[in-house]
């Protein structure tokens, strides 16, 4: 049995955003093209900190749990607010496609992303347009590849011990 539910949908100017719950919290479902739209409607509804955003390779596990008006894409942006006056959460998820994973910047209605938002296009690939300092934050510039999605090779760094046989 699935620990998530749709409860209704909330139609909004020019928008399609789908409410879905799980384990007690608020889960939104909306598009790339809606994103600014509805984290601006749920700041002035009082969720005026995001506490986090990062993202979900599904490569190897498609199957997920979401309302059937949203179409599941390769990777899933997780945005999580949280409104201190009604003590609530609502967490967002944006489906963003493997051939274009771009998705817009929050960092205009919250500053405090920079930094998330790069970690998440360093480990993922996901680019936020219209973010003032697009690059790496973990990997050092030059690194190759995005090392959480699940197509990346995982490698290996041979390890030698002082003394062991062979050496």
């Amino acid at each position: 049995m699935s620990d998530e539910t749709v409860n209704e949908e909330i139609d909004q100017v020019d928008t399609n955003v789908y409410e879905t719950s799980s384990r007690g919290q608020k889960v939104l479902h909306t598009s790339r093209n809606n994103l600014i739209s509805t984290i601006q409607e749920l700041h002035s509804d009082g969720f005026n900190v995001c506490i986090d955003v990062t993202a979900v390779d599904y490569l190897e596990n498609p199957e997920r749990d979401l309302p059937e008006e949203i179409s599941p894409e390769r990777f899933e942006l997780v945005v999580n607010l949280i409104s201190h006056q009604k003590r609530e959460r609502v967490r967002l998820r944006i489906q963003v496609p493997e051939n274009e994973p771009t998705v817009p910047t929050l960092f205009d209605i919250f500053p405090g992303t920079e930094a998330l938002e790069r970690e998440v296009h360093d480990l993922f690939g996901i680019n936020f347009d219209g973010h003032p300092d697009m690059t790496r934050i973990l990997m050092p510039e030059n690194w190759q590849g995005h090392p959480l999605r699940k197509d990346y090779d995982v490698g290996k760094i041979p390890v030698q011990f002082k003394e062991a046989p062979g050496l």
